[in-house]
C-alpha cells in the first residue's frame, strides 16, 4: 500500500474496523476492531496514490471508475466509519483539511453564477432524463427534503407533509398571485393552484423540468392557474402576494445572495409572505465538497446561516420565522437510495455503470452528511411588515391539519373549509 495512504488511514481510523485490500492483494486492518467491519478493495496503485493526495475527491472518483469496491458493508457504513473518526486531532485529518484550505479561496470564482452560467449548471443536473428521476423520487417528483411527521410514514406521505408545511407557513389566501422560484417538476405549484385557486408562476432554468411541469398542468386541467416558464428569477417583474423557493437557493452562489434577496424584496407585495427552503450548514462557512462541485452541482454552495442573514437584513425583508430541519433529509435520502438500488439496472441502461456508481455515491454521501456531519435544512419565513402574520405559530399547525384533511379531495376543498 502507498505509504502515505497507510499513514493517513492509520491516523484517521482509531475506532471501528476498516479492512483494506490494496492493489498488491495484501490485506491491512485499521481501527480497534469494534462494530461491524467494512472491507474495501483498491484495485490499482494509481487509485492508492490519488486517495493519498486528495481523499475527498479521489475516493468517490475512483469508486465511479471501478478502481474501488466495497466487498463487506456498503457505502453508507464506510462513510459512517470515516465520519465517526473525524472528531480526532487536526493532524490526523491533515490531507482533508489541506484540501479544504486550498479550495476555500477559489469558492467565489466557482460560484460566479451569471444568468448564462446558471443555466449551464442547471442543465448539467436537472436536464438529465426524466426517467432517471422517476427511478428514485416519489410519485410527485419532489426533489427536496421531505417532512417526516413520524418515522414510519412513506416517502409519498412525507413529501405531501412537506408541501403542507410550506403552504401553511406561506399563510396562503384564495386567489393570490404566487411565485415559485425554482419550481422543479411543478408539484408544489400545482398543489397551491389547486388548493387555493391561486395564480401560480413557476420558473426554472431546466428544459426538462419545464416540459414535465407544463405537461402536468395540462393533464390536471390547471393550465389556467399554474403556468411554468424558463426564465431567470433576476429578470422577473412583480408584485407577488406570496413567493416560495424550495431547493433552488443552493444554486445561487455566495456572490449573488444580495441580488437574490434584493430581487425577492422587489417582487414581494408590501403585505406579502416569502418562504425560503434551502440546505444549509450548522458549521461555519466552508468550500463546496470537491466531488459534489465537479460531478453533481457545479456552481452550487451550501451556506451557513451567518452568510444568509446579512443579505436578508440589507434587502429590507424581515425574518419572521426560522426552522431547522435536521434529520428529515437523511431519511429522505435513505428512501431515495433504496429506490435507486431497486431500479439500478435501469439506470445503467439509461446511462452506464460509471454514472450509476456516481449517483449511488452522491446519494450515500449526501445521506451521511445529514446524519453525521453539519448539513441541515433551513426554512426561513420573510415579510416586509411585522404585522403581516399572526404573532404566534399556532396558525401553522392549524392550516396543516386543514390541508391534511383536504388532501386529495379536489380543488377548492381547503379554501371552502377555511371560509
Amino acid at each position: 500500500m502507498n505509504w502515505l495512504l497507510e499513514r493517513f488511514v492509520s491516523r484517521l481510523v482509531r475506532k471501528g474496523k476498516l479492512c483494506i485490500t490494496d492493489a498488491a492483494g495484501k490485506l491491512r486492518v485499521f481501527g480497534d476492531g469494534s462494530g461491524d467491519p467494512v472491507h474495501i478493495v483498491i484495485h490499482t496503485a494509481a487509485a492508492e496514490r490519488a486517495i493519498a493526495i486528495d481523499p475527498t475527491l479521489a475516493v468517490p472518483e475512483r469508486y465511479m471508475d471501478g478502481e474501488i469496491d466495497i466487498v463487506e458493508g456498503d457505502l453508507l457504513s464506510f462513510l459512517q466509519l470515516v465520519y465517526s473518526n473525524m472528531d480526532e486531532t487536526g493532524s490526523q485529518l491533515f490531507l482533508v483539511k489541506l484540501g479544504e484550505a486550498l479550495r476555500h479561496p477559489f469558492r467565489r470564482l466557482q460560484q460566479w453564477n451569471t444568468a448564462a452560467r446558471a443555466k449551464r449548471n442547471v442543465h448539467r443536473h436537472y436536464d438529465l432524463s426524466e426517467e432517471l428521476y422517476r427511478l428514485f423520487l416519489d410519485e410527485d417528483m419532489q426533489y427536496s427534503c421531505a417532512y417526516f411527521e413520524t418515522p414510519e410514514v412513506s416517502l409519498e406521505e412525507a413529501q405531501r407533509a412537506k408541501k403542507r408545511h410550506i403552504m401553511a407557513k406561506l399563510a396562503l389566501e384564495r386567489g393570490q398571485k404566487v411565485l415559485d422560484i425554482g419550481c422543479g417538476w411543478g408539484g408544489l405549484g400545482l398543489d397551491i393552484a389547486r388548493q387555493f385557486d391561486a395564480n401560480v408562476l413557476g420558473v426554472t432554468l431546466s428544459e426538462e423540468q419545464h416540459r414535465v411541469a407544463s405537461s402536468r398542468a395540462r393533464d390536471q386541467k390547471l393550465s389556467n392557474r399554474a403556468r411554468f416558464e424558463i426564465v431567470d428569477y433576476r429578470s422577473l417583474k412583480g408584485p407577488f402576494d406570496r413567493i416560495v423557493s424550495v431547493g433552488m437557493f443552493e444554486h445561487v452562489g455566495i456572490n449573488h445572495y444580495r441580488t437574490f434577496f434584493d430581487q425577492s424584496a422587489r417582487l414581494l407585495a408590501d403585505d406579502g409572505v416569502m418562504l425560503l427552503h434551502t440546505i444549509g450548514r450548522s458549521a461555519p462557512p466552508a468550500a463546496t465538497n470537491a466531488f459534489i462541485r465537479k460531478y453533481i452541482f457545479p456552481g452550487g454552495y451550501i451556506p451557513a446561516l451567518s452568510e444568509v442573514m446579512p443579505a436578508i437584513e440589507r434587502s429590507g425583508l424581515i425574518v419572521t420565522d426560522v426552522e431547522i430541519l435536521r434529520l428529515h433529509y437523511a431519511e429522505t435520502l435513505k428512501h431515495w437510495q433504496a429506490r435507486f438500488q431497486k431500479n439500478r439496472a435501469r439506470a445503467v441502461e439509461i446511462y452506464d455503470e460509471r454514472f450509476a456508481r456516481m449517483w449511488e455515491f452522491y446519494l450515500a454521501g449526501s445521506e451521511a452528511s445529514f446524519r453525521w456531519q453539519e448539513m441541515v435544512v433551513f426554512q426561513i419565513q420573510l415579510t416586509k411588515k411585522r404585522e403581516t402574520l399572526p404573532v404566534t405559530r399556532t396558525y401553522i399547525g392549524e392550516t396543516e391539519k386543514q390541508l391534511a384533511d383536504a388532501d386529495g379531495k379536489g380543488p377548492g376543498k381547503f379554501t371552502q373549509a377555511a371560509e
